[in-house]
């Protein structure tokens, strides 16, 4: 019998309702009951349920094994082709009907092909023009030539099309995910290279990295809405790694484009049906910094105002100080590593100074040293570098025990402490500049060129401690060249 706990007793009034209620069955209650609510807490015991049977210990351990390494080595995968992009692909908001390619043949006459299309249903006859015009790849494997293989419309003749990929964020989609690392001051430029038609049974043979060796940092494909089965763009990185891009064939709505860097290589496998139309393009990087083409000239006046000074000045090195602020730290950067990021007038005078084939620096410079162009600026520890336990200034910040000199001297002598602690202040701060590898700048024979009266200089902050206080060091940048 299972045992009963009374949670609450009825009033008697109640209780004898209910006894009687019990003594004839066949009458009603005299109060309703809710069958959902019981006035007793009942403690039932705990069921058991037969035991199940259970698998061997050991095939359970190595079923659990074999699924955790299964999923290491999945998320390993993930994560190193996360880490390494090599290929990106996205679609062209536009319609097919827009795009039209314009073409002039061998025989000088120019033709426009209009999309989309659909060679089973109706071929174009500029379309049949457009493939007389081409030239076949040259196979690599094999070095010769075959009629199944694809084409390419040859650059000695004119082509152009209403598509213009500028108008598009292909270059800022292309820029994030396989240059995420891109500074400020460089950009992508795109160049059209080829047309490319791999007709039906016909396929692009391995094209690799070298056959592309113009300076290009990546190579777009764009896919023309011309339907097609098949011709799968095939893409391999230098590490083996495979990417397969289908294309839309030519179906009604986007078009697909396909961006990689410029050490993979890649194929298109057999187009089943139809025809495949591709227009590729180079990626470039330029910059406002130190390249062969940048992305500014300095006018013909500016340079005539530089080139006097440059005559006078050969066989030196000379330097000019740079007047905006960059904000940087220079215990953490290198100077030189400011090239990309100069504006104004210090890119002005950094790329008219290139165009006369000199190779301008930049260097860290304070108190007359300058730092040589692989050193930080280092303003190491007082206590144990410094000869003289005195505290320092420099860059026009004052000495507290200066001040304090000045406030309790009460002999006349004042200017004379104050001097002596300025003096040790400087030694002390001379000592710890040379300590991190500055050199005076006679001793490095450079000539500042500057005017009769010094304009702006950027002034780049190097916090320290001295006496248990943050000082911070006023450091200028120059742009030093050697004038042959």
């Amino acid at each position: 019998m299972l045992p009963l706990s009374i949670v609450s007793s009825p009033t008697p009034s109640a209780a004898s309702r209910l006894s009687d209620g019990s003594r004839h069955s066949d009458g009603p209650l005299p109060f309703p009951r809710n069958p959902s609510v019981s006035d007793f807490e009942i403690e039932r015991p705990t069921k058991f349920s037969p035991a199940q049977p259970k698998r061997p210990l050991t095939r359970r351990l190595q079923s659990d094994y074999d699924n955790e390494h299964a999923l290491r080595a999945s998320v390993s995968r993930l994560i190193a082709a996360k880490a390494r992009p090599f290929t990106v692909s996205g679609r062209i908001p536009m319609d097919p009907s827009a795009l039209i390619l314009f073409f002039r043949s061998k025989s000088g006459i120019t033709h426009s092909l209009d999309f989309p299309i659909d060679v089973d249903i109706d071929t174009p006859p500029a379309l049949d023009v457009l493939i007389a015009a081409c030239r076949p790849h040259q196979v690599v494997e094999f070095d010769t030539y075959s009629d199944r293989e694809s084409l390419f419309y040859p650059p000695n003749l004119p082509l152009t099309a209403t598509l213009e990929i500028a108008n598009h964020p292909i270059l800022e989609a292309v820029r994030n995910m396989l240059f995420p690392n891109l500074p400020v001051g460089h950009y992508l430029i795109t160049t059209r290279d080829k047309l490319e038609v791999v007709v039906c049974g016909g396929r692009t043979p391995l094209q690799p990295s070298s056959l592309r060796n113009d300076g290009r940092v990546a190579t777009i494909q764009v896919t023309l809405p011309v339907r097609f089965r098949g011709g799968g763009l095939v893409i391999r990185d230098a590490e083996g790694r495979e990417e397969k891009y289908y294309g839309r064939g030519g179906k009604a709505g986007d078009m697909e484009w396909t961006a990689f860097l410029a050490e993979c290589e890649y194929e298109v496998e057999p187009v089943q049906r139809g025809c495949r139309i591709s227009i590729s393009y180079g990626v470039h990087l330029k910059t406002f910094g130190p390249t062969v083409d940048p992305l500014i000239t300095p006018s013909e006046k500016f340079l005539d105002f530089l080139t006097p000074v440059l005559n006078m000045s050969r066989g030196r090195k000379i330097a000019f100080y740079l007047t905006q602020e960059y904000t940087v730290n220079p215990s953490e950067v290198l100077a030189d590593s400011l090239v990309p990021h100069l504006k104004g007038n210090d890119s002005l005078l950094y790329h008219a100074i290139k165009i006369f084939k000199l190779a301008p620096e930049l260097h860290w410079s304070a108190g007359g040293y300058i730092w040589p162009i692989d050193r930080t600026v280092e303003c190491g520890n007082e206590a144990e570098s410094s000869p003289s336990g005195a505290r320092m200034t420099f860059g026009g910040y004052g000495s507290s025990r200066r001040t304090a000199g000045r406030a309790f001297s009460g002999y006349g002598d004042s200017d004379e402490e104050e001097a002596e602690i300025m003096r040790a202040e400087a030694d002390s701060l001379r000592f710890r500049v040379e300590e991190s590898g500055a050199i005076p700048l006679a001793e490095a024979e450079i000539f500042v060129l500057s005017d009769w009266s010094p304009g702006p200089m950027s002034k780049e902050k190097v916090p320290f401690v001295s006496n248990g206080e943050l000082e911070k060091l006023l450091v200028n940048v120059l742009l030093v060249t050697y004038v042959p």
